[in-house]
């Protein structure tokens, strides 16, 4: 019983421990830059938004909390096998209850969720409150390509379409595309996504972006990317028979390239798309 009992409190005081780790470093993290996904990659992109780096800390807090729980019921189950065999124990016990253990492994449980919940709560109002925009975007969702408006800037728009093997150079197979969504570095960015004909859904890893496309719905998320590169995503969301060839390119660039880039882009799409877009019951011109 005792032995139980001390198990239990030191399963607990480390959770303490670990939970105030946890929640110290919601807050932090570095920047980083991340591509494209990697082979043999078992875990996220790296980091390359103040929100990403957030979502890998609480992941890798929760890794701790798991595996120290893992690790003590297994313990237990060890310990119990073989303290409580038959060849030691030939006249088996006939407790039905302990009303001490049983107070114990609930006020635990309680207190390994609350440890959670307040890092995750944290964590999500951080993701839902939108800061104010350098830059407004609208991405829609078509079968089975993606378009980008740019609404802030005259309102030209554009559609990014897969390349095939023989025409993506040297991009990545499957995430190569004609045109990408183009942004400042260091810019908050205000993504408005909705979808033309099926839900899609806007994914991002290393921005820890992933919404949901639905047509007549406008849904917004936002991102700030610290470095400049090229990003690959993709839709997430089962939208027929070519969802795997919707692949999203984002170029990150310097707000001086961001600027040249602008100017070109209003000469070459402005003219390409004078008529008015219709999205399900949305009409954006």
């Amino acid at each position: 019983m005792r032995r139980i009992l001390l198990f239990s409190g030191l399963f607990l005081g480390l959770g303490a421990v670990l939970a105030a780790f946890g929640i110290g470093v919601i807050g932090g993290g570095s920047a980083a830059l991340a591509a494209q996904p990697e082979p043999w990659q078992w875990t996220f992109q790296p980091a390359a938004t103040p929100v990403m780096e957030n979502v890998t800390q609480f992941n890798n807090f929760l890794l701790y909390v798991v595996t120290i729980i893992t690790l003590f019921v297994f313990g237990l189950m060890g310990y119990t096998m073989w303290r409580f065999r038959a060849s030691a124990n030939p006249t088996p016990s006939k407790t039905s209850h302990n009303t001490l253990i049983e107070v114990v492994w609930t006020i635990i449980p309680i207190v390994i969720l609350v440890v959670i919940a307040v890092p995750s709560f944290r964590l999500l109002s951080h993701v839902r409150a939108i800061p104010e925009a350098g830059i407004t975007v609208k991405a829609v969702g078509y079968q089975w390509y993606w378009g980008y408006e740019y609404p802030d800037h005259g309102g030209f728009a554009f559609d990014s379409l897969m390349l095939e093997d023989g025409e993506r150079g040297a991009q990545p197979r499957l995430l190569a595309t004609d045109t990408a969504l183009v942004v400042p570095v260091d810019t908050n960015v205000r993504l408005l996504v909705t979808a033309a004909d099926v839900i899609h859904s806007w994914a991002m890893p290393s921005f820890g972006v992933k919404m949901d496309a639905v047509p007549g719905k406008i849904n917004e998320v936002w991102f700030r990317v610290n470095k400049t590169g090229t990003y690959y995503g993709q839709c997430s969301e089962l939208c027929g028979i070519r969802h795997a060839f919707m692949p999203i390119r984002v170029e990150v660039v310097s707000q001086k390239k961001f600027k040249a880039w602008l100017k070109e882009a209003q000469r070459e799409y402005g003219a390409a798309f004078p008529h008015t877009i219709k999205l399900a019951n949305i009409e954006t011109k």
